[in-house]
Protein backbone atom coordinates (compact mmCIF):
# COMPACT_ATOMS: atom_id res chain seq x y z
CA UNK A 1 0.00 0.00 0.00
CA UNK A 2 1.23 3.70 -0.80
CA UNK A 3 2.17 5.51 1.93
CA UNK A 4 3.11 8.91 0.26
CA UNK A 5 1.44 11.57 -2.47
CA UNK A 6 3.29 11.80 -5.19
CA UNK A 7 2.88 14.23 -8.66
CA UNK A 8 4.97 13.63 -12.00
CA UNK A 9 5.13 17.06 -14.32
CA UNK A 10 6.75 15.94 -17.79
CA UNK A 11 6.78 18.17 -20.51
CA UNK A 12 9.42 19.77 -23.01
CA UNK A 13 12.47 21.60 -22.75
CA UNK A 14 11.71 25.14 -21.45
CA UNK A 15 8.18 24.38 -20.60
CA UNK A 16 8.60 26.18 -16.60
CA UNK A 17 8.47 22.42 -15.24
CA UNK A 18 11.19 22.76 -12.63
CA UNK A 19 10.10 26.33 -11.95
CA UNK A 20 6.76 24.92 -11.35
CA UNK A 21 7.56 21.88 -9.37
CA UNK A 22 9.72 23.87 -7.25
CA UNK A 23 7.01 26.37 -5.85
CA UNK A 24 4.28 24.03 -5.97
CA UNK A 25 6.22 21.29 -3.81
CA UNK A 26 6.67 24.52 -1.19
CA UNK A 27 3.41 25.20 -1.47
CA UNK A 28 2.16 21.69 -0.49
CA UNK A 29 4.90 20.35 2.01
CA UNK A 30 6.67 18.18 -0.74
CA UNK A 31 10.53 17.24 -1.63
CA UNK A 32 10.98 18.31 -5.14
CA UNK A 33 13.28 15.59 -6.84
CA UNK A 34 14.88 17.53 -10.16
CA UNK A 35 15.20 14.67 -12.31
CA UNK A 36 16.51 17.25 -15.19
CA UNK A 37 19.30 18.44 -12.50
CA UNK A 38 20.53 14.34 -12.14
CA UNK A 39 20.77 14.05 -15.96
CA UNK A 40 22.59 17.16 -16.08
CA UNK A 41 24.85 16.02 -13.44
CA UNK A 42 25.74 13.26 -15.57
CA UNK A 43 26.07 15.17 -18.76
CA UNK A 44 28.91 17.33 -16.30
CA UNK A 45 30.44 14.04 -16.01
CA UNK A 46 30.41 13.01 -19.58
CA UNK A 47 31.94 16.19 -20.39
CA UNK A 48 34.72 17.03 -17.87
CA UNK A 49 35.89 12.93 -19.03
CA UNK A 50 36.04 14.22 -22.51
CA UNK A 51 33.18 11.11 -23.02
CA UNK A 52 32.32 10.90 -26.43
CA UNK A 53 28.25 11.95 -25.94
CA UNK A 54 27.54 10.70 -29.15
CA UNK A 55 28.69 7.34 -29.00
CA UNK A 56 26.37 5.67 -26.98
CA UNK A 57 28.47 2.51 -25.91
CA UNK A 58 31.16 5.13 -24.56
CA UNK A 59 28.47 6.73 -22.66
CA UNK A 60 26.80 3.66 -20.96
CA UNK A 61 30.51 2.40 -19.98
CA UNK A 62 31.29 5.70 -18.01
CA UNK A 63 28.04 6.71 -16.35
CA UNK A 64 28.94 3.38 -14.38
CA UNK A 65 31.45 5.37 -12.55
CA UNK A 66 28.99 8.62 -11.94
CA UNK A 67 27.44 8.71 -8.57
CA UNK A 68 24.15 11.71 -8.45
CA UNK A 69 22.44 12.26 -5.43
CA UNK A 70 19.79 15.26 -4.37
CA UNK A 71 20.46 16.77 -1.06
CA UNK A 72 18.50 19.59 0.20
CA UNK A 73 20.13 22.07 2.38
CA UNK A 74 18.91 25.02 3.85
CA UNK A 75 15.48 24.12 2.05
CA UNK A 76 17.83 24.35 -0.88
CA UNK A 77 18.37 21.24 -3.86
CA UNK A 78 21.65 20.46 -3.95
CA UNK A 79 22.74 18.71 -7.03
CA UNK A 80 25.99 15.85 -5.78
CA UNK A 81 28.05 14.34 -8.49
CA UNK A 82 30.51 12.04 -6.94
CA UNK A 83 30.84 13.68 -3.72
CA UNK A 84 31.18 17.20 -5.10
CA UNK A 85 28.26 19.85 -5.67
CA UNK A 86 28.17 20.72 -9.09
CA UNK A 87 24.00 22.49 -8.61
CA UNK A 88 26.12 26.17 -10.64
CA UNK A 89 26.90 23.69 -13.63
CA UNK A 90 23.87 22.89 -14.75
CA UNK A 91 22.66 25.33 -16.31
CA UNK A 92 24.40 25.99 -19.40
CA UNK A 93 23.45 25.39 -23.37
CA UNK A 94 26.43 23.04 -23.64
CA UNK A 95 25.62 20.50 -20.48
CA UNK A 96 21.79 21.21 -21.16
CA UNK A 97 22.34 19.79 -25.08
CA UNK A 98 24.59 17.09 -23.53
CA UNK A 99 22.21 16.13 -21.61
CA UNK A 100 19.23 16.15 -23.88
CA UNK A 101 21.42 13.61 -26.12
CA UNK A 102 22.82 11.24 -23.05
CA UNK A 103 19.79 11.23 -21.44
CA UNK A 104 18.22 8.86 -24.54
CA UNK A 105 20.88 6.05 -23.69
CA UNK A 106 18.72 3.00 -21.78
CA UNK A 107 21.96 2.77 -19.51
CA UNK A 108 22.14 6.57 -18.91
CA UNK A 109 18.58 5.98 -17.95
CA UNK A 110 18.74 2.85 -15.94
CA UNK A 111 21.39 4.25 -14.00
CA UNK A 112 19.42 6.69 -12.49
CA UNK A 113 15.34 5.05 -12.39
CA UNK A 114 16.35 2.92 -8.88
CA UNK A 115 17.22 6.10 -7.42
CA UNK A 116 14.57 8.50 -8.40
CA UNK A 117 12.44 5.82 -7.38
CA UNK A 118 13.19 4.80 -4.45
CA UNK A 119 12.91 8.70 -3.27
CA UNK A 120 9.62 8.33 -3.69
CA UNK A 121 9.09 5.79 -1.54
CA UNK A 122 10.36 7.73 1.29
CA UNK A 123 8.52 11.15 1.51
CA UNK A 124 5.53 13.01 -0.45
CA UNK A 125 7.21 14.02 -3.61
CA UNK A 126 7.09 16.41 -6.90
CA UNK A 127 9.44 15.13 -10.10
CA UNK A 128 9.24 17.15 -13.35
CA UNK A 129 11.22 15.82 -16.19
CA UNK A 130 10.29 13.67 -20.01
CA UNK A 131 9.59 10.36 -18.60
CA UNK A 132 7.97 10.54 -15.00
CA UNK A 133 4.22 9.74 -15.26
CA UNK A 134 5.05 7.13 -18.27
CA UNK A 135 7.87 5.61 -16.89
CA UNK A 136 9.38 6.45 -13.23
CA UNK A 137 6.13 7.16 -11.19
CA UNK A 138 3.37 5.76 -13.54
CA UNK A 139 1.24 4.98 -10.25
CA UNK A 140 1.54 9.07 -9.48
CA UNK A 141 -1.64 10.25 -7.45
CA UNK A 142 -1.05 13.54 -10.03
CA UNK A 143 0.35 13.61 -13.75
CA UNK A 144 0.65 17.11 -15.46
CA UNK A 145 1.95 17.35 -19.11
CA UNK A 146 3.13 21.17 -18.54
CA UNK A 147 3.19 22.92 -22.49
CA UNK A 148 4.11 26.24 -23.67
CA UNK A 149 4.96 27.06 -27.72
CA UNK A 150 8.46 26.96 -28.92
CA UNK A 151 8.59 30.78 -29.56
CA UNK A 152 7.55 31.14 -25.39
CA UNK A 153 10.15 28.75 -24.09
CA UNK A 154 12.79 30.43 -25.88
CA UNK A 155 12.19 33.98 -24.83
CA UNK A 156 11.76 32.21 -21.33
CA UNK A 157 15.10 30.69 -21.79
CA UNK A 158 16.61 33.90 -23.14
CA UNK A 159 15.88 35.67 -20.23
CA UNK A 160 16.73 33.10 -17.72
CA UNK A 161 20.40 33.44 -19.05
CA UNK A 162 20.40 37.16 -19.15
CA UNK A 163 19.09 37.68 -15.74
CA UNK A 164 22.06 34.86 -14.05
CA UNK A 165 24.30 36.90 -16.43
CA UNK A 166 25.27 34.16 -18.76
CA UNK A 167 25.96 34.29 -22.73
CA UNK A 168 22.36 34.48 -23.77
CA UNK A 169 23.34 34.30 -27.77
CA UNK A 170 21.04 34.39 -30.15
CA UNK A 171 16.99 34.07 -30.15
CA UNK A 172 16.86 31.58 -33.43
CA UNK A 173 19.48 29.78 -32.25
CA UNK A 174 17.80 29.17 -29.01
CA UNK A 175 14.17 28.14 -30.89
CA UNK A 176 15.98 26.02 -33.23
CA UNK A 177 18.16 24.33 -30.52
CA UNK A 178 14.98 24.11 -28.46
CA UNK A 179 12.68 22.07 -31.41
CA UNK A 180 15.79 19.68 -31.88
CA UNK A 181 15.60 18.76 -28.21
CA UNK A 182 11.84 18.53 -28.66
CA UNK A 183 12.28 15.76 -31.91
CA UNK A 184 15.39 14.28 -30.14
CA UNK A 185 12.85 13.97 -26.51
CA UNK A 186 9.51 12.40 -28.60
CA UNK A 187 11.79 10.12 -30.75
CA UNK A 188 14.08 8.50 -28.70
CA UNK A 189 13.80 4.48 -27.87
CA UNK A 190 13.85 4.94 -24.35
CA UNK A 191 11.62 6.34 -22.49
CA UNK A 192 10.14 9.08 -25.33
CA UNK A 193 8.65 12.07 -24.35
CA UNK A 194 4.54 11.52 -24.55
CA UNK A 195 1.76 12.49 -22.49
CA UNK A 196 0.69 9.99 -20.37
CA UNK A 197 -2.95 8.86 -20.87
CA UNK A 198 -4.06 9.45 -17.76
CA UNK A 199 -1.99 13.37 -17.42
CA UNK A 200 -3.83 16.64 -17.30
CA UNK A 201 -2.43 18.64 -20.13
CA UNK A 202 -1.68 22.60 -18.81
CA UNK A 203 -0.21 24.92 -21.89
CA UNK A 204 1.74 27.50 -20.24
CA UNK A 205 2.05 29.83 -22.85
CA UNK A 206 0.08 32.50 -21.60
CA UNK A 207 0.06 31.67 -17.99
CA UNK A 208 2.01 33.06 -15.34
CA UNK A 209 3.90 30.47 -12.89
CA UNK A 210 1.32 31.89 -9.86
CA UNK A 211 -1.88 30.80 -12.41
CA UNK A 212 -0.06 27.10 -13.01
CA UNK A 213 0.74 26.33 -9.40
CA UNK A 214 -2.16 27.28 -8.67
CA UNK A 215 -3.92 24.93 -10.88
CA UNK A 216 -1.83 22.01 -9.65
CA UNK A 217 -2.59 22.65 -6.12
CA UNK A 218 -6.62 22.25 -7.24
CA UNK A 219 -5.65 19.53 -9.26
CA UNK A 220 -4.33 17.50 -6.74
CA UNK A 221 -6.90 18.85 -3.79
CA UNK A 222 -9.72 17.66 -5.99
CA UNK A 223 -7.55 14.17 -6.37
CA UNK A 224 -6.92 14.02 -2.48
CA UNK A 225 -10.72 14.94 -2.08
CA UNK A 226 -11.96 11.85 -4.48
CA UNK A 227 -9.90 9.40 -2.73
CA UNK A 228 -10.91 10.23 0.80
CA UNK A 229 -14.27 10.02 -1.02
CA UNK A 230 -13.88 6.21 -2.05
Amino acid sequence: MKNHKSIAIDGPAGAGKSTIAKLTAEKLGYIYIDTGAMYRALAVYFLENDTDINNEAAVSEAVKDAVVSIEHIGGEQHVILNGRDVSGLLRTEKVGDAASKTSAYKAVREHLLALQREQAKKADVIMDGRDIGTAILPDADLKIYLDASSEERAKRRLRQLEEKGLPAGDFDDIKRDIEERDYRDIHRAASPLRKADDAVVIDSTHMTVPEVTECIERLMKEKTEASIGD
